[in-house]
C-alpha cells in the first residue's frame, strides 16, 4: 500500500502538519474531526448583519404580510 501523497504548501489548519489528499484540507481523520466537531457546537460562526425595519425595502413588508 502506498502512502497518500502530501498536498504541497498546504498545511493542517488544525495541528499545521502537511494536508494529505485523502482528508484534504487536513493531515488526518482526527483533524478533519475536530474542525466538524468546533463547527457543530458552535465555536466557529458565520457573523450575520440582522436587517432593521429602516433597511428594508419597500417590497419585503408585503412579503411578510403574505406569510
Amino acid at each position: 500500500m502506498t502512502a497518500p501523497s502530501l498536498a504541497p504548501g498546504k498545511p493542517c489548519p488544525h495541528c499545521g502538519k502537511p494536508a494529505v489528499e485523502k482528508y484534504k484540507p487536513f493531515c488526518c481523520a482526527r483533524c478533519a474531526d475536530v474542525d466538524l466537531n468546533r463547527w457543530l457546537s458552535g465555536v466557529y460562526a458565520i457573523p450575520v448583519e440582522e436587517d432593521g425595519e429602516e433597511n428594508a425595502k419597500p417590497g419585503d413588508a408585503s412579503q411578510d404580510e403574505r406569510s
